[in-house]
């Protein structure tokens, strides 16, 4: 059986340690594309708890709250790590695709990983961190879920 392009096969991580991002005053970005191979970034958000706990979630209502966004050193110099944001040690249902996706696109991504979590009786936390970095030549979006064991 070949695999829909538009499908991303959802990973059990177990994310030994932490990853540290220097917090920033950034937003949520409306175009990624543009920090495609200059830094990585890492984003936070809480989610609806009883959107973030169904099958079919309301996608307007998915989202709540942006908690946070950080970055790694770029290419212009090193960033304060005076205030860190971590993407903590843990375990995470995981999926990603290999370009720098719209808020659309990974929103739509988030609401298929949480379907595919709980279809595989993950137990999916309210919270979703969206990692953007460049790998191996090309902008790569990330999404870790943490999951209660």
């Amino acid at each position: 059986m070949q695999e829909h392009p538009d499908r991303h096969p959802l990973l059990a991580l177990n994310l030994c340690s932490p990853l540290v991002y220097a917090q920033t005053e950034t937003s949520l970005p409306d175009n990624m594309e543009k920090y495609a191979g200059q830094e990585e970034l890492l984003l936070c958000f809480e989610l609806d708890p009883v959107q973030s706990r169904a099958f079919e979630p309301e996608r307007e209502r998915l989202l709540g709250t942006f908690v946070f966004a950080g970055c790694k050193k770029s290419e212009n110099g090193e960033k304060n790590f005076e205030k860190p944001v971590l993407l903590p040690a843990g375990a995470y249902i995981f999926v990603q695709r290999r370009q720098a996706l719209n808020k659309d696109e990974w929103l739509d991504m988030a609401i298929e990983q949480q379907k595919d979590g709980l279809w595989e009786r993950h137990k999916p936390q309210p919270k979703l961190y969206l990692r953007y970095l460049y790998e191996d030549g090309s902008p790569v979006t990330q999404l870790f879920r943490p999951v209660s064991v």
